[in-house]
């Protein structure tokens, strides 16, 4: 069997796989930048792999294309779509009952159609789907915000110090302020040599007397809060 190394569209492979590494490196950056658990290295690979899967798919069974002999590019392309799949599982998880990571999967999702796309010799649709992949992490993300939803609710995550009747403390505030309170979540954070705490995530449910801005000044002041922060960018 002979073995050709450097073939008529070496050249073009090798281009089209770097340009899968450098736009999934910067799709990675992204989440990275955000300090989600699939970052610039995952992201990176799944890339790589989807462009290289791609690449042998259509360039890597030239040399038994004969008589009797049918090439089907599309079924490994079909395998990656399906494959990144459980990839893309591992970083969605439940906890207190707020579902996670569901934007970092489909970045990897996205991810790997980037090298898939690079690695057919469209280098154009990769290109313009990680620039909209970057328009809809941010873009999109500060545009949601200011989407008015059926929920009037305000979530938040508050981080106070156990054992000292804070939480008592933080719906007297809340009631006072036009707020209704209820309890979504709950865990205690212990650490060695220090003082145990409390993270609850927590729903306000404002009436027209209620401000935001005027809840999170009042919560911040209690006596034992160490952080309130809000609650809408932490399940992506």
């Amino acid at each position: 069997m002979h073995i050709e190394i450097f073939s008529e569209s070496t050249l073009t492979e090798v281009v089209l796989l770097l340009l899968a590494f450098v736009l999934s490196a910067i799709i990675g950056a992204e989440r990275q930048r955000r300090l989600k658990s699939a970052g610039l290295r995952t992201h990176t690979l799944v890339g790589i792999g989807a462009a290289v899967f791609t690449l042998v798919s259509a360039y890597g069974f030239a040399t038994v294309i004969g008589s009797g002999v049918v090439l089907d590019p599309s079924r490994i392309a079909a395998q990656i779509v399906s494959g990144i799949g459980f990839l893309g599982a591992g970083v969605i998880f439940v906890r207190q009952n707020v579902v996670n990571g569901l934007t970092t999967a489909a970045s990897v999702w996205v991810t790997a159609a980037v090298g898939m796309a690079c690695g057919a010799g469209l280098p154009v649709l990769a290109v313009l789907a990680t620039l909209l992949y970057l328009a809809a992490a941010s873009l999109l993300t500060i545009l949601g915000k200011h989407i008015p939803t059926i929920d009037k609710g305000d979530q938040f995550v508050l981080e106070y110090k156990a054992g000292r009747g804070v939480l008592r403390t933080i719906l007297a505030t809340a009631t006072t302020l036009g707020f209704e309170a209820s309890l979504s979540g709950m865990q205690v954070i212990e650490t060695p040599g220090k003082a145990a705490r409390v993270e609850a995530t927590m729903k306000f449910s404002r009436d027209k007397r209620g401000a935001v801005d005027d809840l999170v000044a009042s919560l911040s002041e209690i006596k034992g809060v160490v952080s309130v922060r809000t609650s809408k960018d932490e399940t992506d």
